[in-house]
């Protein structure tokens, strides 16, 4: 992917021409999971947790990632537990200053025929929330800013409905039981992801927590590489696979999919990163979050910005949802370094 003779093109046009491994005029600043914080919330008066179930609040919020920040994408989408919650799990949903989480020592489910996805998946209050906020960020912003939904994977959402402890001893005890309920779960990916094309959306963040410390990449391989295969053919918009952790053991796999990127932790070096994936897929991160972004200065931030990019990384931005309390100035301090370093290059 290069720079060369791109004349300037809007934030859509660089996120989507990255995302498709396409020549830019400069590296996209995307964030494909959240930037809000709680400083943001009360710039715009869009506070936790009524900016995670109301559509203005959430799109209003949603925004300030571009109109504050200047990142070249806008990504409503918050948390992990809007589908969650319309499945029926029981949802903590916390204060301003802190995220819902999904109750997950209460399960909702134990067995593959527990599994049934509610005839009001996509007119629940906190589903129709996300599709109602894309279509006012689409009005809004249009072609001008990418604007990026959600889609939470089958081994999250067996995560969420299931209890972490039982779905994990599941999949070491019963292969075949846990094949067949991420089979049905899946529906849910596809059928969430689908209404958010509808609704504006220009591509999807699909999380699926297989993350580094909880499962190997041969596992990735059985249970979850030949499903996002799938997705790729059912869901018809660039896909951003997202997955915390130390992951570089299952990239070969996460590249073999056709998702157009992968969503990448800063456990990992970007110049390894690039060579796992070869070109097959672009990467988007993968800036710290606890250390860099929430406890340093704009200088560590501006460094790590300058390795991903010396890399080749694709698109840059934090590595995953960002601590509610991370300064403003540090996430600014990711757009003006990407422009700097492109700046130097060009004069070099």
């Amino acid at each position: 992917m290069g720079t060369q003779s791109v004349g300037p093109m809007t934030g859509r046009e660089r996120v989507l021409s990255a995302l498709n491994r396409e020549p830019v005029d400069r590296t996209p600043v995307c964030n494909p999971t959240s930037v809000a914080t709680v400083e943001l919330m009360d710039l715009v008066d869009a506070p936790f947790p009524q900016a995670n179930r109301d559509p203005e609040l959430m799109a209003r919020l949603a925004a300030t990632g571009h109109t504050e920040l200047g990142f070249d994408s806008i990504m409503p989408v918050f948390t992990i537990i809007q589908e969650s919650s319309a499945l029926g799990c029981k949802i903590q949903w916390e204060q301003k200053d802190n995220w819902p989480t999904v109750r997950m020592r209460e399960p909702i489910w134990e067995d593959v025929d527990d599994i049934q996805i509610p005839p009001d998946l996509l007119t629940h209050q906190d589903t129709k929330c996300v599709l109602d906020a894309i279509r006012i960020l689409k009005k809004e912003f249009g072609d001008d800013v990418a604007v990026i939904g959600k889609t939470m994977g089958p081994w999250s959402l067996g995560y969420h409905c299931f209890g972490v402890e039982p779905f994990l001893l599941m999949s070491l005890d019963d292969p075949d039981k846990t094949k067949a309920c991420l089979d049905r779960m899946k529906e849910v990916t596809v059928d969430f992801g689908v209404a958010q094309i509808e609704a504006g959306a220009d591509a999807l963040t699909l999380p699926d927590h297989a993350t580094g410390d909880l499962v190997s990449g041969e596992y990735y391989k059985r249970y979850l590489r030949d499903l996002h295969i799938e997705f790729v053919e059912r869901i018809p918009i660039p896909l951003i696979l997202h997955i915390c952790g130390r992951t570089v053991d299952r990239m070969e796999y996460i590249a073999q999919t056709g998702m157009s990127a992968f969503h990448y932790d800063s456990k990992n070096e970007p110049g390894e990163s690039m060579e796992a994936v070869k070109e097959r897929i672009s990467l988007v991160g993968n800036i710290n979050n606890p250390e860099t972004l929430f406890s340093k200065g704009p200088e560590a931030v501006r460094q790590e910005v300058f390795r991903n990019l010396d890399a080749g990384v694709h698109l840059v931005g934090p590595e995953c949802a960002i601590p509610l309390q991370t300064s403003i100035e540090n996430l600014k301090e990711i757009p003006g370094a990407v422009r700097d370093w492109h700046m130097e290059m060009s004069a070099g």
